[in-house]
């Protein structure tokens, strides 16, 4: 009877590895759908309209919390995967979600549907938390 057990999965043999030779698994992930919402301050937005080859449906913008934000202590800026600045979450609806973020928990947004109004670039969302 062997009483050593072999593993290839040692840690030199994972760091070496070529993609897809070694399956190592994750832990457990998902995204919680929380709200539907749109980008607030979009016509604020220098240039906005060039951006809107940018805005794909389903493309995840990342949350920054801005506390020092000198028209609302809870506002929660949204940026493109690129750094870009399109807007930010409403201030009526951005209570819960900031005091989540205060609190250490990941939040991100992605795109539902674009629609030009005029002169105004209503950008709606769906409002996700990464737990």
């Amino acid at each position: 009877m062997d009483l050593m057990k072999t593993d290839d999965y040692d840690l030199a043999n994972i760091l070496h590895a070529k993609p897809g030779e070694i399956d190592i698994h994750k832990p457990f992930e998902q995204e919680i759908f929380l709200f539907e919402t749109h980008i607030a301050g979009t016509s604020y937005i220098k240039k906005i309209d060039e951006l809107k080859e940018q805005l794909e449906i389903d493309k995840k913008l990342t949350f920054f919390r801005e506390p020092e934000n000198q028209f609302d202590k809870k506002a929660i800026k949204i940026v493109l995967p690129d750094g870009t600045k399109i807007g930010y979450v409403p201030k009526n609806d951005n209570v819960v979600f900031s005091r989540l973020m205060d609190a250490g928990k990941l939040l991100f947004g992605k795109i539902e549907e674009v629609d030009e109004l005029g002169t105004w670039l209503k950008i709606k969302i769906n409002i996700f938390l990464q737990e």
